[in-house]
């Protein structure tokens, strides 16, 4: 399980209780609209904060992600906004996934 993971998740039951995905929704779609359109996290301090003493996990996480999807790392590491951001985009295209795999599950 990912650092805040849970905490994230809940972002995305937020989300859902706000906005009605279409039946035919693709999970891309999805995580996009839920974690793309908006900051998760707005504000140096706020990002500080919230990383805490995970900073260099997250950085990790955004470094794995990035060089096995784009082949080199884009975020800029440095700035605690952005690595909150980034780090919440990935965990929660985890979270959207499993929130799918669950819905398949149930339908089964």
């Amino acid at each position: 399980m990912y650092y805040k993971q849970d905490e994230i998740a809940s972002h995305f039951q937020d989300y859902l209780a706000e906005n009605t995905p279409d039946d035919d929704a693709d999970p891309s779609e999805l995580h996009h609209e839920a974690f793309n359109m908006d900051y998760y996290i707005i504000g140096t301090y706020q990002a500080t904060q919230w990383l805490g003493d995970h900073a260099f996990y997250a950085i990790q996480v955004i470094k794995d992600y990035e060089e096995s999807c784009f082949g080199e790392v884009s975020t800029d590491l440095s700035d605690p906004e952005r690595v909150v951001n980034m780090y919440a985009y990935i965990v929660g295209e985890q979270v959207v996934y499993e929130w799918f795999e669950s819905l398949e599950r149930g339908a089964a």
